[in-house]
């Protein structure tokens, strides 16, 4: 079982609009990601994000190129202070490829868990449309 940890794109500040949706810069740059993603022959059968608007049209965009057959949906526990204990769990009991969309800290935390069984060290740093995948 693979899993792809995705930031969402580069969004607006919170002062330009509360909703923060990506900027156009945000969407070219996971539209390239996305596009890169399709070359190298990534597949996954879900992606899943966040509630937040920017997770949602990261995931949109991901999902208009990779098309997963079980499809693009919202779920909780991928917020960005959410406990990553919660998608430890249940990755541990996936049997699918997947793509989840989120946030910082949340992804980083996530990613400390997965691979070094502590959440609060640093193993990588992510960027806008970063992609980690993980076996």
């Amino acid at each position: 079982m693979r899993v792809y940890l995705v930031q969402h794109g580069e969004a607006k500040r919170e002062e330009e609009d509360p909703a923060r949706p990506l900027t156009e810069e945000g969407r070219r740059e996971v539209e390239d990601v996305a596009r890169f993603l399709a070359e190298l022959g990534v597949r996954v059968d879900r992606i899943l994000h966040s509630g937040k608007l920017r997770a949602a049209q990261t995931a949109d965009i991901l999902g208009g190129h990779h098309k997963p057959a079980k499809g693009v949906e919202k779920v909780d526990g991928l917020e960005p202070l959410a406990d990553p204990e919660i998608w430890a769990r249940r990755l541990d009991e996936a049997d699918e490829e997947l793509m989840l969309v989120g946030h910082l800290p949340h992804l980083a935390r996530l990613v400390g868990l997965l691979t070094v069984g502590k959440s609060d060290v640093e193993v990588m740093r992510f960027r806008y449309g970063a992609v980690a995948c993980l076996e």
